[in-house]
């Protein structure tokens, strides 16, 4: 007899059954005969073997008709206030998450307020006076971008970078003297952005670079070093250096937002820098403690970040939408009359912010995400005492 066949027998013959509910039949058969038997299946076969039928079970046919309609009414006002609670559960949710994202724009202008400085007018208000302002981020140095890979739009590896950054500075110093002609320029605003160099939190990225983050990052700092060197040997300007770190050189799988510069190597290079240049009077910098750092040259202020905060996932927008949404938010706590940041690898002036370009280029990545194409750029603008930002261009390479 198999086991089915002693179930049966067993069903029919013990008495006791009958005054038990399916689900302790159920109970009591899989004790006795080591099984895992639903409900369900009990009550199949407890039906085709003709035993009597139990009430207030599975199927409502064996309820009477007035029940049924109860059961049916008190189930419908429980969907009913189901659906309230999950209604109010969701907003209260949104609120909660509105909230958070509030108080962490707080804590990161909170951060940032001790990484501001102020840029004062020294001649009166009939001389014209500037101060010039460059946006140096996304380099990227040690990051190969094969020419097959984006339909022969863009070329790049360590020797490219290595040159463009050097055309990078000259072109900061041919600028500068351009402008001197028409207004007095004696400060330059070197803000250093983030992301020079492409590190390793994408496991593809440790088949595309030729250097290790480390020693990408020992190249960037010798890059810069010579960059700011060759602007106090050819001017006589005064630089104020903000840094801020990006993403990509961080040493954690995700970004830990409440000590992002802790966890990142930007900011060990920037302290490196400061260090190199203690002895120079003509520079200050300002390492950005926070996400944000501010900068009030003559009456405005500039706000100045990575970008990596403001979500953007494409649209037919472009950037402009999440960025007027996040200065939105950001502006509630610390008023900027615009700001600067990289990221995006994307040049824009969207005459309340500038959006950097980046010197790797359009690369694998840029095609996958549909990106529009841009060359190979940075930004060069002015602050004017009397009209704020004028004067926006590219700083563009000839390789």
């Amino acid at each position: 007899m198999n086991i089915d066949d002693k179930i049966s027998e067993y069903m029919k013959k013990d008495k006791s059954l009958i005054n038990m509910s399916y689900k302790e039949v159920t109970s009591t058969i899989n004790k006795k005969f080591k099984t895992k038997l639903s409900v369900p299946a009990i009550q199949s076969r407890w039906k085709r073997r003709g035993l009597p039928a139990k009430n207030g079970n599975f199927k409502q046919k064996d309820v009477p008709v007035h029940e049924q309609i109860e059961n049916d009414i008190q189930k419908a006002d429980y969907k009913d206030a189901k659906k309230v609670i999950e209604n109010k559960y969701h907003t209260v949710l949104d609120r909660a998450l509105r909230a958070e994202k509030e108080r962490d724009a707080f804590k990161a202008v909170k951060e940032s307020t001790k990484d501001s400085l102020v840029i004062k007018p020294k001649y009166g208000v009939s001389k014209g006076e500037a101060t010039a302002v460059v946006l140096a981020s996304d380099w990227h140095i040690e990051e190969n971008v094969r020419s097959e890979s984006v339909n022969g739009k863009n070329f790049h590896n360590v020797e490219i970078a290595s040159r463009r950054s050097v055309e990078f500075f000259e072109n900061v110093i041919t600028l500068v003297k351009k402008e001197q002609n028409a207004v007095t320029i004696e400060t330059l605003v070197l803000a250093l952005l983030g992301d020079f160099i492409s590190g390793n939190i994408h496991e593809e990225l440790l088949e595309n670079c030729d250097l290790t983050p480390i020693m990408a990052t020992i190249k960037v700092k010798n890059l810069i070093v010579a960059g700011i060197e060759a602007i106090l040997r050819e001017t006589k300007l005064k630089l104020v250096i903000p840094c801020h770190v990006g993403n990509h050189t961080r040493i954690t799988k995700k970004i830990h937002i409440s000590n992002e510069q802790g966890n990142n190597m930007e900011y060990f290079m920037y302290h490196t820098l400061m260090d190199y240049f203690k002895d120079e009077k003509r520079i200050q910098w300002i390492i950005a403690e926070g996400y944000h750092s501010y900068l009030k040259i003559y009456d405005w202020t500039i706000r100045l970040h990575h970008g990596h905060a403001i979500k953007f996932g494409g649209g037919i927008g472009g950037l402009t939408i999440p960025v007027q949404k996040s200065i939105s938010q950001w502006n509630k706590i610390k008023w900027a009359d615009f700001d600067c940041f990289g990221h995006f690898h994307t040049q824009m002036d969207g005459k309340n912010f500038l959006s950097n370009g980046c010197n790797i280029g359009y690369n694998a990545y840029a095609v996958s995400i549909k990106a529009d194409f841009d060359t190979p750029r940075q930004t060069f603008f002015l602050i004017d005492k009397k009209r704020g930002k004028t004067v926006v261009a590219p700083i563009v390479y000839s390789i």
